[in-house]
């Protein structure tokens, strides 16, 4: 099922009732909305004057609903998560943080070819030379200890966009900004998938930043990173103006979790997708499989 994503951007009061979240706007004098918790997926709270209420929040937690937080910037920048995601959370975080270093190894080389192949998969789309990225994607060791992935993600990303001297900066120029807020979704999309699958959003298998909450988040939304770049090409290919994020632009970006992807030979929403992966992770974990699960671009 594809679960609904909700943005407030403006001044609002949410409650909740028969178990439905009920937006309020009385300053505003906007007819009440409501929207079934059950059916909600992700919920972003944009403004700094909206009001919410512990027993939504409850609720939203209860149904694994991610609630993401923004900045001045109007960035994601908190992610509400349950503190028990699955049944089996303890048996599942034991395997994980049991698992040996050679396989954390392997797992990081799937993940990166798997990454490098699908952004030589979206340059190809584009009509644009991806014969090294294709290369680099074959040529990946255990650990990714030649770093392939820096050096494909440096030539992917000045051959992407025709924008003179474009690079990849969190504080660059447009659409540097779009991909930012891209991101920040996806990883909140990965947290909740880990979660619900009762790993540690923490533990990573390569990114180990002490001061990095999400280190497993950032290394498996990875190969789902050209997503993004997709959505934000095609917005860059429209020629609107990029330098203000606005609400029309942020409606584009959020709807990356309910995107269509193709994994297993098989279409599926990419927040069903990226469970799918979680899974596989844990079985690599668990000893059952030695094989990640990601979609191809």
């Amino acid at each position: 099922m594809i679960k609904r994503t909700l943005f407030f951007s403006n001044p609002v009061y949410l409650s909740t009732k028969n178990e439905q979240l009920v937006a309020s706007y009385p300053e505003d004098g906007k007819k009440e909305k409501t929207a079934a918790i059950e059916d909600l997926g992700f919920v972003v709270l944009e403004n700094s004057q909206i009001t919410i209420t512990t027993g939504l929040l409850m609720k939203l937690v209860q149904n694994k609903t991610a609630v993401l937080t923004c900045d001045q910037q109007h960035l994601p920048i908190g992610f509400l998560q349950p503190l028990v995601g699955h049944t089996e959370q303890t048996e599942r975080m034991r395997h994980q943080l049991n698992a040996s270093v050679p396989l954390k190894k392997q797992l990081w080389q799937q993940t990166v070819m798997a990454k490098i192949e699908n952004q030589g998969n979206h340059l190809l789309q584009r009509g644009k030379n991806a014969l090294k990225l294709k290369r680099w994607a074959k040529e990946v060791k255990s650990g990714d200890g030649e770093n392939h992935e820096a050096y494909a993600a440096a030539y992917y990303f000045q051959h992407l966009f025709d924008i003179e001297g474009f690079s990849r900066n969190q504080k660059g120029v447009a659409p540097n900004n779009l991909l930012n807020y891209g991101y920040a979704v996806l990883r909140a999309v990965t947290a909740r998938a880990l979660c619900s699958s009762g790993l540690l959003p923490s533990v990573g298998i390569f990114h180990r930043n002490k001061y990095n909450a999400y280190c497993l988040a950032d290394d498996i939304m990875e190969p789902y990173r050209p997503y993004v770049d997709l959505l934000v090409y095609d917005i860059v290919e429209t020629g609107c103006p990029l330098e203000e994020l606005n609400t029309n632009l942020k409606r584009e970006l959020l709807s990356l979790p309910a995107m269509d992807v193709v994994i297993d030979g098989k279409q599926s929403p990419l927040m069903n997708a990226m469970s799918r992966t979680t899974n596989s992770l844990y079985e690599c974990f668990e000893g059952s499989s030695r094989k990640l699960l990601f979609p191809q671009l």
